[in-house]
């Protein structure tokens, strides 16, 4: 009896996990789909606006978006790192 108790506690701490986890991916990808497409939709919107003599629409499409994919991968990794911990199925445990 105690073994079906463990796996079914498991399978609810897994359960939660998965939620967890997708929610995060969900997040992600939206974040992600802004910088990747919406961020470009409004380039002539954003040219008015120069940084350094470069307006920020291109500045947004040749720089920003890749910068804030590198950024949004570290903070994926650590915020998923935490989620791993919390439930137990960190790699390094």
């Amino acid at each position: 009896m105690s073994q079906q108790t463990t796996t079914s506690s498991t399978s609810a701490n897994d359960q939660a996990h998965w939620r967890k986890t997708t929610n995060l991916m969900w997040i992600h990808l939206a974040i992600w789909f802004f910088f990747g497409y919406i961020i470009h939709m409004f380039a002539p919107v954003l040219n008015k606006i120069v940084i350094a003599g470069f307006p920020l629409g291109f500045y947004m499409a040749a720089q920003g978006s890749l910068i804030a994919f590198v950024v949004q991968l570290f903070v994926f990794a650590k915020q998923q790192d935490k989620i791993d911990r919390e439930f137990g199925v960190a790699e390094d445990d």
